[in-house]
């Protein structure tokens, strides 16, 4: 797996990172290439589903808690794909997160359990040339999870209750990675990582099922037009992401 921008942190520098996501399925879309490449160089990677994608699905026949429990099999079965293994929800309803204090607070509770070095989330820009990225849910926890890293989960004073009573330090983030917003400064080459990354996908199938051959047809020219951008050889597929530096 190439990465094409060297502004980023070494291979030999990670030990984990955290995925923070709106939905159950999120960071299958965005990334599960990328993570199945650093899972394969033996770094932890762990998942944050902010909600259990309730509001998802097509299915009328079951109840919005059934498919809730239904979506979190299907983010556990997908993170087995590429090699995760720790996968925690927060139980938000989907489609009305906001970037609350209470959801700061919750995201930087996890920071600070975790202790990682990278942290993936979804854009908090709304992205006016794809309007899907953009879903609220998606804003609000990038907007949520952005403040979780900086100032919130590196202040010993910020949710001092965090420190006094669960005995959590403050622990500081030293990279983000943004996907699904307006821009894209890094693209990591996941040709070899294509086909997991569909199984991942395919491991929603309360959400994915409909789509047969269609969705590796999808999933393969958007991961081409990011190559293209990247200026990467013919034939080789990437994913897009926006790295910010928080030193």
């Amino acid at each position: 797996m190439v990465e094409t921008v060297t502004n980023v942190l070494d291979d030999s520098e990670l030990q984990r990172i955290l995925a923070v996501m709106a939905h159950p399925d999120d960071v299958d879309f965005g990334s599960a290439g990328a993570v199945a490449g650093w899972t394969d160089r033996g770094i932890e990677v762990v998942y944050l589903m902010v909600t259990d994608g309730d509001a998802g699905g097509f299915d009328d026949g079951i109840t919005r808690a059934e498919m809730a429990a239904l979506r979190r099999e299907e983010q556990r079965a997908a993170a087995k794909c590429v090699g995760v293994g720790d996968v925690r929800f927060l139980g938000y309803p989907d489609g009305l997160v906001e970037a609350t204090l209470d959801l700061r607070r919750a995201i930087s509770r996890v920071i600070r359990q975790v202790r990682p070095d990278r942290v993936l989330m979804p854009s908090a820009e709304r992205n006016y040339e794809r309007i899907y990225p953009s879903h609220p849910d998606h804003r609000a926890v990038g907007a949520a999870a952005l403040d979780a890293v900086y100032p919130d989960s590196r202040n010993p004073y910020a949710f001092p209750e965090l420190l006094a009573d669960e005995g959590l330090e403050a622990w500081t983030v030293r990279e983000v990675w943004t996907t699904g917003g307006p821009v894209a400064n890094h693209y990591v080459d996941v040709t070899e990582q294509f086909d997991r990354k569909v199984n991942a996908l395919r491991a929603h199938a309360s959400q994915t099922g409909r789509m047969g051959d269609e969705l590796p047809r999808m999933v393969r020219g958007w991961l081409s037009a990011n190559s293209r951008a990247a200026g990467l050889a013919e034939g080789r597929l990437a994913e897009s992401f926006q790295v910010i530096g928080t030193a």
